[in-house]
Parts: structure tokens; C-alpha cells; sequence
């Protein structure tokens, strides 16, 4: 058995910068209020049935919004879509969730949470599993609703920096 060796964390953030990560929102509703949020940590977890993993930070206490609402919404974006990943993101902390709704047009499907119309793909799902690991929570989502906007470059994190592909 391996014993347990400590990574420096900046050293490991600066060895992710070089991993290309998929630009998405993260988005849920719940008793009114809207919460959506960048990411690039998702990823598909099986085609039968249809299901994704998406990974929020565990700091910030506004997403546990995503746990209390049971549904969350993947939406995928495209490399014109950069203001709305900033805005998403947290780097503005003066925007308020409404404003920043108000920079897409958002949708329902199946379970309520707010999807972009416009994004390459959305996937809408019922939370089916959520853990808490270390910084960060694990929502799985059951796939219960796909939408697709029109095709074009998709956008992607890498170097600390969006790049199109």
C-alpha cells in the first residue's frame, strides 16, 4: 500500500492550467432563486442511461443550492459565449444572479433548471448522486432533457486563459 503523499496545491493548479477543459454553466432553481455557475470540471458517465458529473466548489455556500434543488442544468458553450463564462464565473462579484440571467435567453425542459438556448448542448438532469470530495462537490445527473443550439467552435479553459476549438 501506497502511503498517502501531500501535492503542494499550487503546484497542482499550475499542472491542471495545461489540461483543456470545456467551458459550461452550471445552472439550478430552487423556491425561486436561480444559481448558475462556470466550470470546466464535467463530464459524461454513461450513455445507459444517459448521465454526467458536474463539480462545484464546496467554499462558496451558495451552491448548495444545487444538492436542495435535486435537478441541475449543463450547458456547454460556445467560443462566442465568453462574457457569459465571465459573468458566470465569479469575476464580477458586483452582478447579481439576475443580471447575469438577463445576459442569455434560458429555457425549461424537463425539471426546471434554467437552460441556455444557445448553448452547443445542454443537458437538463435530476440529481441523482452528490458528494462532497475534498474541495469541491460531485453532482451526478440523471440526463432527462438535451437541447442543442446551432453548431460552431466550442469553447476551452486552458493556460488560465479561453481558447476556441
Amino acid at each position: 500500500m501506497l502511503d498517502r503523499l501531500v501535492v503542494d496545491s499550487s503546484l497542482y493548479r499550475d499542472a491542471m492550467s495545461r489540461y483543456a477543459g470545456h467551458v459550461q454553466i452550471v445552472t439550478t432553481a430552487h423556491e425561486g432563486e436561480k444559481r448558475g455557475v462556470t466550470i470546466t470540471a464535467a463530464c459524461s458517465v454513461s450513455d445507459n442511461p444517459a448521465m454526467v458529473l458536474a463539480c462545484v466548489n464546496a467554499s462558496n455556500p451558495k451552491n448548495a443550492i444545487f444538492e436542495k434543488s435535486g435537478r441541475f442544468a449543463l450547458n456547454t458553450l460556445s467560443a462566442d459565449q465568453i462574457d457569459l463564462a465571465n459573468a458566470f464565473s465569479g469575476r464580477n462579484p458586483l452582478l447579481t444572479s439576475e443580471e447575469r440571467f438577463s445576459m442569455g435567453n434560458w429555457q425549461e425542459l424537463v425539471t426546471g433548471a434554467p437552460v441556455l438556448t444557445d448553448a452547443l448542448a445542454a443537458f437538463d438532469c435530476r440529481l441523482v448522486d452528490f458528494r462532497v470530495m475534498a474541495t469541491h462537490m460531485v453532482l451526478i445527473g440523471e440526463v432527462m432533457g438535451i437541447s442543442f443550439g446551432e453548431q460552431k467552435p466550442a469553447l476551452l479553459y486552458m493556460d488560465r486563459g479561453y481558447r476556441a476549438l
